[in-house]
């Protein structure tokens, strides 16, 4: 018999037990005209009634709008917005590089957060039961993605952070000869790193505490899925707007706030002409909103399945661009205060220099402009005093070790990644009046920041695997909690910062953008635009721009495309290597990856991929099921419903087709097909998926004469 969705069929017991569709839906309400919701499967245009799904499935939901959106904005602002957007800004061409961002967050950004948040929605599953769905041979999307998020989780820095609190009440740092007294503390106290990555140096005591609680911290709040992590999210999303507020106001009364937000949107128009500032924008914007991570199809599932997700989607990718812009003001007002500060130091140590040379008579008092005051020097007057002393010495100059002191040369002194967050930032902090205070409430904001990642990374981990498999949710959410801890004791060694390095370079980038592309054809091309846009239009009550369809099915995947193409390039051409701490230079010196590194490099793309081409090939031989028959009971009588989901003959469809008094009584019959010898009712969890899940379906033969029970 041709598979078909006429009946299900499950062993239970050593005994078939069998039901017809028909049969199923006869134990359901009547039908309901008066509003026409998810048409999963239909086919574009067919008008065929709809029945509501079971806003009552058992599965949990948010207790309000505003705890949905800001677990969602705690998921996807996180500690990237305050250094990493910041330093491509500065590196792009400060206010140029808001253009492609922006062009490129309308583009891919917007639309892909769109699909995720509505197939999250649509399914009510976490990202293995979604893809499952969609394309049960792609299926190992939803497995790269939970392998991705689980390297992530080992090693996201909040464990850092609770360090640095400590040590930021400590006496003031120590001065440093050869580096800043911030840039060793860093190093040497913090991290305690080793010289290359080799030397494991041991575990770092205090650090590992760190990391403990971390995850204690993190365990306690998902335990409960969405009702505990639900409510940390009012404090841990809102906390650091706060913060930043605060931040922003005292930044802005600083000497030399203004230059540093000057300096930082100065656009550099020549730098939109070079690919190499696209490729780094479309990263960002495809990081800095959480995509293909799980978290945020993972939180979406939880929403009323009416739930305007349109407006989700555009709500939260512009509270995330904007947090950037308000974290990079925020940055770049107390950078201006830091080089500003450094710069007169410059002045004063350079003007004292002079004074030597004067007194020496190395240099001519004729050199010194006569309105030059050195018990007053300001910076312009220093400046026109180098210039002369560099134009008439010009054969000796070199030897007099002077140094221009320009503010821009300082404010160009921002770094990357961690530099920009902890040490630039920790040591213009203390020039603040009550340096302490200011420390321990931006060091409290980044941990919110973190926590709010992990705690959606978490759930994007947690969720997809308790919707797959029947397990306990707090015995598993601790099981995570406690792997996730002894993988991070990788980097808590005192090479760890170089593993932080190699993950964050080689376990997410190129793995994850291969997830995203593959989630947008996926829909876009295999599940179909058209019907896609249909399932949203029965789910939202509006069809969706017409610009949707044409991004999701030209734009993104051309722009993914591109992402991959260069991002494979850079990794070619780019030795791998880390930058390593030289303690006898005080200094950072790259160093390439040992043959050892370099394996475990390649091994991280390999393992997070694996699913990809595992999966599909067993399924399209049907070496495993489709893994459809774990969605939920009443998402597949839903299914069932849904007449484009069920063959012409199928008797289902006379039910579907009735009026709705001629709809069997919804009281239950016990009503079921059992097999020779068989006693027990069927069990709705016994029900496997039909045809519209995909070609791995068990289908039974419907006995000739049914038994009523």
């Amino acid at each position: 018999m041709p598979k078909n969705s006429k009946v299900t069929q499950r062993e239970q017991s050593h005994e078939h037990v069998t039901e017809s569709v028909a049969d199923l839906l006869a134990h359901e309400e009547p039908l309901d005209y008066k509003s026409s919701s998810l048409n999963v499967g239909g086919a574009a245009g067919k008008k065929v009634p709809q029945l509501e799904v079971p806003e009552n499935d058992g599965r949990p939901a948010w207790n309000s709008k505003l705890q949905y959106i800001l677990a969602q904005v705690g998921f996807s602002v996180g500690l990237g917005n305050v250094w990493r957007f910041p330093y491509l800004c500065q590196k792009n061409g400060g206010g140029a590089y808001l253009v492609p961002y922006f062009i490129l967050l309308l583009i891919i950004g917007i639309p892909l957060f769109f699909l995720e948040l509505a197939v999250g929605q649509k399914i009510r599953r976490g990202s293995i039961g979604v893809w499952n769905y969609v394309c049960p041979r792609l299926g190992g999307i939803g497995m790269s993605s939970l392998m991705v998020r689980e390297a992530v989780n080992s090693y996201l820095i909040t464990f850092f952070l609770f360090f640095i609190i400590y040590h930021l009440y400590k006496e003031q740092l120590p001065e440093c000869d050869k580096s800043s007294a911030t840039t060793y503390f860093w190093y040497r106290q913090t991290l305690n790193t080793t010289s290359t990555i080799a030397e494991s140096g041991g575990l770092n005591v205090k650090m590992t505490l760190s990391l403990f609680v971390a995850w204690i911290i993190v365990c306690l709040a998902v335990i409960k899925g969405i009702a505990s992590s639900g409510k940390v999210m009012y404090f841990s999303s809102l906390f650091p707007y706060v913060v930043l507020f605060c931040f922003l106001v005292r930044g802005l009364m600083l000497k030399g706030s203004v230059d540093g937000i000057a300096h930082m949107f100065t656009p550099k128009l020549e730098k939109m002409l070079e690919p190499q500032v696209w490729r780094e924008a479309a990263t960002q914007v495809f990081f800095a909103l959480g995509l293909g991570f799980g978290g945020v199809i993972a939180f979406s599932s939880y929403n009323k399945i009416d739930n305007n997700c349109h407006f989700d989607a555009v709500l939260v990718s512009f509270i995330n661009f904007f947090t950037s812009i308000l974290a990079t003001l925020v940055v770049f007002a107390v950078l201006g205060f830091k080089a500003n500060i450094m710069n007169e130091k410059c002045v004063v140590e350079n003007a004292e220099k002079i004074l030597g040379y004067l007194n020496s008579n190395v240099l001519s008092h004729d050199l010194i402009p006569p309105h030059v005051n050195f018990s007053h020097l300001t910076t312009s007057d220093y400046a026109e005093m180098y210039g002369v002393i560099k134009t008439v010495k010009e054969g000796s100059f070199s030897q007099l070790g002077l140094d221009p002191c320009v503010l821009e040369d300082e404010l160009n002194k921002a770094v990357q990644g961690t530099g920009l967050a902890f040490i630039a930032f920790t040591e213009a902090m203390t020039h603040f009046p009550a340096s302490p205070f200011w420390s321990v409430m931006f060091f409290f904001m980044l941990i919110n920041l973190g926590l709010g990642s992990m705690i959606g990374t978490m759930t994007g981990i947690t969720t997809p695997v308790l919707d797959t498999y029947k397990v306990q949710k707090e015995l598993f959410t601790v099981g995570c909690c406690i792997v996730a801890f002894l993988c991070g004791l990788l980097f808590v060694q005192r090479s760890g910062n170089y593993f932080v390095t190699m993950f964050d370079d080689y376990s997410a980038g190129l793995p994850l953008t291969v997830v995203v592309i593959l989630e947008n054809v996926s829909v876009a091309w295999i599940y179909g635009t058209k019907r896609f846009m249909q399932d949203l239009e029965d789910m939202l009550g509006f069809r969706p721009y017409m610009i949707y369809f044409y991004l999701w099915k030209y734009v993104s995947p051309l722009c993914l495309i591109v992402l991959i193409s260069a991002t494979v390039i850079e990794m070619a051409i780019s030795p791998p290597g880390y930058n390593a701490w030289v303690q006898e230079l005080a200094q950072e010196r790259f160093q390439s990856y040992p043959p050892w590194a370099l394996a475990m490099c390649f091994a991280l793309i390999i393992v997070a991929m694996l699913p990809l081409p595992v999966v599909f090939i067993a399924r399209h031989f049907n070496l495993m099921s489709d893994g459809s028959n774990k969605l939920s009971v009443s998402y597949r009588k839903t299914m069932m419903k849904d007449m484009s989901n069920l063959e012409e003959q199928d008797e289902a469809r006379s039910i579907l087709g009735a009026k709705p008094g001629e709809v069997p009584s919804s009281v239950p019959t016990r009503k079921a097909y059992l097999t020779p010898g068989g006693n027990k009712p069927l069990d709705p969890n016994s029900l496997s998926p039909n045809s519209c899940y995909g070609s791995s379906a068990d289908i039974a033969p419907t006995p000739p004469n049914p038994t009523t029970v």
